[in-house]
């Protein structure tokens, strides 16, 4: 629901609420409650990326499964086909990965790039690791490679302007052609 859908239950626009008003517009997503209410403590005890290799391919979004490291869809993609590559050892930062999981997880991270180009025609990538929750990290206390894939037109007027992303796959839709695509070992 928006800002200008937002209403207390007299009716009143959210607009007409007490405060200074800002240049931003509010996207409301009650579902999120969840994280907050469970805090740091609850994701670091249900880290996601040591739940993902429990599950099915498809119920954690794995798209292909290595030796030492995995690659899973984004459940928050910047972009459709926003990858994460992981170890499945839970370790925080990069320099704490043994040399096998950094050789994997450099390889993975290559054909991840092949299979999205290949895919999705992407023009470029974005390639980064948040190190620890004062760099960005959402799940801080496990490593993760993003590899987001660009288009010269991804910038559209959402973002730019309504500071909201316009995601034109479902998640369960990319995983399945990623996982397809991803050459056999």
């Amino acid at each position: 629901m928006t800002d200008a859908a937002a209403s207390s239950s007299e009716g009143v626009p959210s607009s007409e609420f007490a405060g200074v008003p800002d240049g931003f517009q509010r996207l409301w997503t009650p579902h999120r409650m969840a994280y907050v209410q469970a805090g740091a403590d609850a994701m670091r005890a249900a880290c996601p990326f040591c739940a993902a290799p429990g599950k099915s391919d498809a119920d954690g979004l794995i798209v292909h499964r290595g030796t030492s490291a995995y690659v899973l869809l984004n459940l928050f993609p910047y972009n459709s086909g926003h990858l994460l590559v992981c170890p499945y050892r839970h370790v925080a930062t990069y320099d704490q990965a043994t040399a096998e999981e950094t050789q994997e997880i450099a390889e993975l991270t290559q054909t991840a790039m092949r299979v999205l180009r290949s895919v999705s025609r992407c023009d470029g990538f974005n390639i980064g690791m948040n190190q620890g929750a004062v760099a960005g990290a959402g799940v801080d206390e496990h490593l993760h490679q993003h590899v987001v894939p660009r288009w010269a037109s991804d910038a559209n007027f959402f973002p730019i302007i309504a500071r909201t992303k316009a995601l034109p796959q479902l998640l369960g839709d990319v995983r399945e052609t990623l996982a397809a695509a991803w050459p056999a070992d």
